[in-house]
């Protein structure tokens, strides 16, 4: 069970144990100890300070749902944004005292809402005379230390990052972020903070910055030949020594990675991605580190360093404002220097709060603006459009996706690729997202395609296209032939997520879900002919896909057709503004199913 927050006084007594209300006492009312004719105080021994961490807030400023245009509800009751999370500091630096708390994010900043999407693109804040980001007047407000990169801050370009970065009146770090070409760093690895003793030394702190090395991958056009990204254990090796060198008595590292060693990108780079329980095993030297990037809760987890044996503690507070965690430190004076003897962590939940007004009122235009926005009408429906069944069933909604993928790589193809067989991959989002019937929104088109992914052409042989497609199928738990099939458990086997389960338009197929993995793709034609090994096709893909993210199987390496800097959103928005109208019978085509042993499913 989580520890609950500590009030002023609690805090004040729990360090008293050893000394510290002591210090306290001394620091305001000294004059009438000695005037009692009492002696002085003496140097404190012992101090409690806290740490308080975010991360993967993806520009949730509100509590609100831009894709619903309401405010934001899930089925756990959470709320989002940093509006309530800085209710939660304010009683944090309340209960403890301003001095005693240091305030760090993990990461994943300004992308992820219709909010960042608006001053990325439609009036960015690279622009001349243009406001400042919503995330950095935030967070300046809630007065953060410092801030992980994460992937996600590299999305719109290395402009919109250093814009951005000029804004925050805090640093953002990225220890594994470095210049391509003289391998320098590009952001400022760590920062140290000081904590304030009375009658005692500071005590320094350290926080080290660590950013995903997927960046490579998933951002390639945006930084191929400007940045590399080592791994985050190579330069922790690096940092944490230099931190303790320095004199910082505890080192904090804010790591964009997860804790259990895993990676969605297979082999493509020898770095993992979700490093940060790896960082803690082998690298000496760490207390504690705030984990970010697999939008997950936990609210505390220890990792025994494999030199030392000394245990590093670690928290995620999920994402999106859902949560904050908490990390208390007690340090005691030993020899002149600050030495950790205790630490908790625990996350705290921002629903029971409400958001701080202050930041409202710096916010708030901001805030309209983009409701107005993504309000918009584009166009109009003729039928409603839903991706509830989109995860075993061929829909309109996902053809729409499609048809746009594949009308836009066809525009830009080349005289010789334009001779090819074209078809396209997408994947299901939102199994909530919904076009109504009638006048079409910025926001019913964004709420299906919720990445600011651009648009590629790669081509794969007719050998490649099947293994592509095997490697997508394993996205489905095998139901043997005889059983009932129950879409609550059939998806997401092997950990594998929505947005990373690829379809395909243009072909047709089958998917056995009776069988084992590798063995599932049937029936695989293209216009009624049986697809050869070695027919070429062009692949309209997004550039997450087409970089290798989710880790399928030849599409990183193969042949570019076509590349495009345009969001596929953006696309999708200009085709129905173009055509007025959109209409499922001008791209609806059930091209693929899932059978039983060659029965259908549904």
């Amino acid at each position: 069970m989580p520890v609950p927050p500590l009030n002023r006084r609690e805090f004040v007594q729990k360090s008293a144990v050893t000394g510290a209300a002591v210090a306290v006492a001394g620091s305001v009312g000294a004059g009438t100890a000695q005037a009692a004719g009492r002696k002085p105080v003496k140097t404190p021994r012992t101090w409690s300070f806290s740490v308080l961490g975010t991360t993967d807030l993806h520009s949730h400023v509100f509590d609100w749902d831009y894709f619903k245009d309401a405010a934001y509800s899930d089925a756990k009751g959470n709320s989002v944004g940093v509006a309530r999370v800085a209710t939660l500091i304010k009683q944090q630096r309340e209960a403890k005292g301003e001095e005693r708390v240091l305030l760090v994010d993990a990461g994943d900043i300004i992308q992820g809402t219709s909010l960042a999407y608006y001053f990325a693109r439609v009036e960015p804040i690279t622009g001349k005379g243009a406001p400042k980001h919503p995330m950095a007047v935030a967070m300046n407000h809630m007065r953060y230390d410092a801030a992980a990169l994460g992937n996600h801050e590299f999305n719109y370009g290395i402009e919109v990052l250093r814009k951005f970065e000029s804004q925050c009146h805090f640093p953002l770090l990225g220890a594994n972020a470095l210049d391509a070409k003289t391998l320098r760093p590009a952001f400022a690895p760590y920062t140290v903070k000081r904590i304030c003793v009375p009658g005692a030394p500071d005590i320094k702190v350290g926080i080290l910055g660590l950013t995903n090395p997927g960046i490579a991958i998933w951002d390639k056009d945006n930084v191929s030949g400007r940045m590399v990204f080592p791994g985050l254990v190579e330069q922790a090796k690096k940092y944490v020594p230099r931190l303790r060198a320095l004199g910082c008595d505890v080192v904090f590292l804010t790591d964009h990675s997860g804790l259990d060693g895993s990676s969605s990108y297979g082999d493509a780079l020898p770095y993992v991605e979700n490093a940060s329980n790896l960082v803690a095993e082998q690298v000496p030297g760490i207390d504690a580190i705030l984990v970010g990037h697999t939008h997950v809760e936990v609210p505390s987890y220890t990792v025994k360093n494999a030199e030392t044996g000394e245990e590093v503690l670690l928290s995620e507070p999920y994402c999106w404002g859902y949560r904050l965690s908490v990390f208390d430190f007690e340090v005691e004076l030993e020899h002149g220097r600050w030495k950790v003897v205790g630490k908790t962590a625990q996350t705290l939940n921002p629903n029971t709060v409400d958001e701080d007004p202050e930041i409202k009122k710096l916010l708030e235009a901001d805030h309209e603006l983009v409701v107005k926005y993504v309000n918009t009408a584009v166009g109009t429906c003729t039928a409603d459009l839903s991706a509830a069944e989109s995860c075993w069933k061929d829909v309109p909604i996902m053809d729409f996706i499609q048809e746009v993928q594949m009308q836009t790589v066809k525009a830009g193809l080349s005289t010789s690729d334009a001779a090819l067989p074209l078809i396209s991959v997408a994947a299901p989002f939102s199994r909530t997202a919904d076009i109504p019937a009638g006048s079409v929104t910025i926001k019913d088109i964004a709420g299906l395609y919720i990445y600011d992914n651009t648009l590629y052409g790669k081509k794969l042989t007719g050998a490649q296209l099947k293994d592509y497609l095997e490697y997508a199928a394993k996205y489905y738990h095998q139901v043997p032939a005889g059983t009932k099939v129950d879409t609550a458990t059939l998806t997401n086997a092997n950990n594998f997520w929505d947005y990373m389960y690829d379809t395909a338009a243009g072909v047709s197929y089958d998917i056995d879900i009776a069988q084992p993995e590798g063995s599932r793709i049937k029936n695989l034609t293209y216009n009624g002919t049986a697809v050869a090994d070695d027919q070429v096709f062009v692949v309209a893909v997004n550039n997450y896909r087409a970089n290798g993210g989710s880790g399928y199987p030849h599409i990183a390496t193969a042949d570019i057709a076509y590349s495009s800097t345009n969001e596929i959103r953006q696309l999708m928005i200009d085709y129905v503004t173009a055509k007025g109208t959109l209409n499922p019978a001008d791209f609806a085509a059930a091209n693929w199913k899932l059978t039983q042993a060659g029965t259908p499913v549904f």
